[in-house]
């Protein structure tokens, strides 16, 4: 969106963002009825599991005065057992990522069952553990032993920057400071859901005010060919530090990541690979008080 004026001052600027936020908002919601914006968009056919999951994700970023958040699926137009979901929710963000096992339709349809059950329960306004034990249940019941979900559930209160979160089987999430990966948010983890883990132990840390906590799904660290060795955790923090400091905004850093470490891999990905990144900014939630 783009708009010429002879003149613009800071109150000029503040309100062009909120009508082009408007807008976008417009967008988003009509989108609903109509197939045009999809056509539009697309650039290539799109596979069914692909369909569903895109179907099933919520808008990839939002962004409030208190916190930020961005997400990002590849491969596009083929992507089956990756998702992610959030919830601002008053003062308590709640996101989920999953990652079913498996390609195609299977995948695609356990992840819809994962994210739904996920959704169910946070409504309900249960524990963390609870919710782990919720989804658990409805992979097991519906696909049997024998298929499972890693899953990470986190709390954010961005009020405080208290964050609390649950490891099924995941890759341990990174915490960047100063834009740079300050360490890993290693923790307890139990068993992927779908295989009836104990109850989980909840992993807790507070954060500073500007931190990042970047959520990954193992297609991006796991690439390689054959015989040679797994794209790693390394190469991720490497970029993830370079990317960190040229792009600007929780958006740009997923994008901008998302791309680099596809070319670095070759440009292949043989496997869903994720990336979902929240920044926590604390600060007073009156939106209309600040120049974004």
């Amino acid at each position: 969106m783009a708009l010429t004026l002879d003149t613009v001052d800071d109150d000029d600027r503040r309100l062009l963002r909120r009508l082009a936020g408007l807008v976008a908002d417009m967008l988003v919601t009509k989108h609903s009825y109509t197939d045009q914006f999809f056509r539009a968009r697309r650039r290539e056919p799109m596979s069914v599991a692909a369909e569903i999951q895109w179907s099933l994700l919520p808008p990839l970023a939002m962004s409030v005065p208190q916190v930020a958040v961005a997400g990002i699926l590849e491969p596009a137009y083929d992507v089956a057992g990756d998702s992610f979901d959030y919830a601002l929710n008053e003062d308590i963000l709640h996101v989920a990522m999953v990652d079913a096992m498996g390609h195609g339709l299977d995948a695609a349809t356990m992840a819809t069952v994962a994210v739904g059950a996920y959704r169910h329960a946070r409504r309900a306004d249960i524990g963390l553990s609870e919710i782990y034990a919720f989804m658990d249940r409805a992979i097991a019941e519906q696909f049997g032993p024998d298929h499972f979900v890693t899953a990470q559930m986190m709390r954010l209160n961005i009020a405080t920057g208290h964050l609390q979160w649950v490891n099924a089987g995941h890759p341990a999430p990174l915490l960047i400071r100063d834009h740079r990966v300050v360490r890993q948010l290693a923790g307890p983890t139990t068993l992927p859901v779908g295989f009836g883990g104990e109850e989980p132990r909840i992993g807790g840390q507070m954060l500073q005010r500007g931190d990042r906590v970047l959520c990954f799904t193992d297609g991006l660290i796991e690439e390689h060919e054959a015989g040679e060795e797994q794209f790693g955790e390394e190469q991720l923090i490497h970029w993830v530090n370079r990317i960190e400091h040229t792009a600007k905004g929780v958006r740009a850093v997923v994008r901008s990541l998302s791309h680099a470490l596809k070319q670095q891999r070759g440009g292949r990905t043989t496997d869903d690979a994720t990336l979902f990144m929240i920044e926590w900014r604390g600060g007073a939630a009156d939106h209309l008080l600040l120049l974004e």
